[in-house]
């Protein structure tokens, strides 16, 4: 059974999530985290809160997140994140539905949802603020939805779509690269790169997603904890780093 420490993944433009995904309790309090010029701010969590101690057991995920500068100013847009997650959670994609990034370049959210409809994992909302020289900025909301883009080769893929309409139509196809590594207290490695939104001219900041596809997310806690290390790469060299370790509730 192909089975991946969990990236609680998914954002791209939603990947920073996984920084707060890794919480086990929804109401545990965010994440902060200041490089720069720039304030992040994540949280989320695993729903149930209890789970097996020693077995994998299925879980959906929440997170949620908000960019900001300390200046006010328009905030440089994130081009990758660098996961690495604990090796009590997992990712397990075997025998469902896939889709592939050349069907949802160029589809709005209701071409992209009908078309790749099975592949589904989650769904949530974002923001983008878009800013050309000399005008003022302009904010784009969107759905997101994450697919499942399958296991190949000792990888598996994740895909989250993005359509905005301002200022002008276009989709944005962020993908998540998923490895396993042996690094301690970490099982995975997941790189997630995000395209340019708005030739460069926009960045994310504002983003909620929930994958609630069951089975494809897993998590057991032996030790009353789980924790994952996260650094998001900025189009201005900005690096943001953070290690997470939040509590969980072990049964069994």
């Amino acid at each position: 059974m192909r089975r991946y420490a969990l990236r609680a993944t998914v954002l791209a433009v939603m990947a920073v999530f996984a920084v707060a995904g890794v919480a086990m309790a929804g109401n545990q309090k965010p994440v902060k985290v200041t490089a720069g010029n720039l304030e992040l701010t994540f949280n989320g969590g695993l729903t149930p809160e209890a789970v097996s101690k020693t077995k994998l057991t299925p879980v959906s995920l929440d997170v949620s997140g908000k960019i900001r500068t300390v200046d006010g100013k328009h905030p440089p847009a994130m081009k990758e994140f660098v996961l690495e997650a604990d090796k009590n959670t997992a990712v397990e994609v075997k025998g469902l539905p896939t889709c592939t990034a050349a069907k949802l370049q160029s589809q709005d959210t209701s071409h992209a949802e009908a078309i790749c409809r099975p592949a589904i994992i989650g769904t949530g909302r974002a923001t983008a603020e878009i800013e050309f020289p000399e005008q003022p900025p302009i904010l784009a909301k969107t759905k997101i939805i994450a697919f499942n883009g399958g296991f190949s080769g000792g990888t598996t893929t994740f895909y989250i779509h993005a359509y905005l309409t301002v200022p002008t139509p276009a989709a944005i196809v962020s993908t998540v690269k998923i490895t396993k590594v042996h690094n301690g207290r970490y099982g995975v490695k997941s790189v997630t790169t995000i395209p340019k939104i708005a030739g460069g001219s926009g960045s994310v900041t504002d983003f909620n997603l929930t994958i609630n596809k069951r089975g494809v997310l897993l998590a057991k806690c032996p030790d009353g904890k789980i924790q994952a290390h996260g650094t998001a790469v900025f189009t201005d060299g900005t690096r943001a780093s953070a290690e997470v370790i939040r509590t969980c509730v072990g049964k069994g």
